[in-house]
């Protein structure tokens, strides 16, 4: 018993160790969780640059459009398709705006309805775009703690199985299963939490930057409509 007793700090316990002596089917569920986390990383990383960049987009489109140049002249700057997310709705209102007059001058009935439409199917692909990827993390948020909690239960039924097997409940025998059992539950909430916090986050940031691009298009369609009325 004093022998056992004192081989036991000598058992590796590094993540590495628990890792490499663990069953197959926790290892698959560490080695998921891991590229998930890795995963919704890389999703958190793309959308804080991509919301940033929006974002600057966004105010230097707003400073040029009420600078008080003609509207023509700042689509003909900006062109059919813009590289930018607010350029791309005001493209989308001026082409409709122009296609909707006649060769003689004369505006086509219902202009004002079709230009609304036009920048509304515009902010929503935007809006898609700005969105997209945000489901991973969710799903990541909602299901690493279970599946965490999988490799937990397995691993505790094979360290019992090992108990039963070797007929001995030493210290020894019994916590490299259990540690490698709650590491798979570590790893899951290492994966989960983060993907839940910039979810709220960037969900949060995702619908201020459309509702800024709805804010817009009502501002320029009563611009147009003005037009319109004269």
């Amino acid at each position: 018993m004093n022998q056992e007793t004192l081989a036991a700090p000598a058992m590796d316990f590094s993540m590495w160790a628990l890792f490499a002596q663990s069953t197959l089917t926790v290892k698959l569920v560490m080695i998921a969780l891991i590229a998930a986390s890795f995963w919704g990383w890389s999703i958190i990383v793309q959308k804080l640059i991509a919301y940033r960049r929006a974002r600057a987009e966004a105010e230097a489109f707003d400073r040029a459009f009420w600078s008080g140049d003609p509207l023509d002249k700042l689509f003909d700057q900006i062109g059919a398709d813009p590289a930018g997310q607010s350029e791309k709705i005001f493209a989308a209102g001026m082409i409709e705006w122009r296609r909707s007059h006649r060769t003689d001058g004369a505006l086509i009935a219902g202009a004002q309805a079709r230009i609304d439409r036009s920048m509304n199917v515009a902010i929503t692909r935007e809006a898609e775009a700005l969105q997209g990827g945000l489901q991973v993390l969710a799903t990541v948020g909602a299901t690493a703690p279970f599946v965490g909690l999988f490799g937990t239960v397995w691993g505790i039924m094979h360290a019992f199985i090992g108990i039963a097997e070797q007929q001995n409940t030493n210290l020894a025998v019994v916590a490299p299963g259990i540690a490698e059992a709650l590491l798979a539950t570590a790893l899951g909430l290492v994966a989960a939490i983060p993907a839940v916090i910039f979810y709220n986050k960037l969900s949060a940031d995702s619908d201020r930057i459309v509702a800024g691009y709805e804010s817009f298009a009502d501002e320029f369609a009563t611009i147009l409509s003005r037009q319109l009325d004269a």
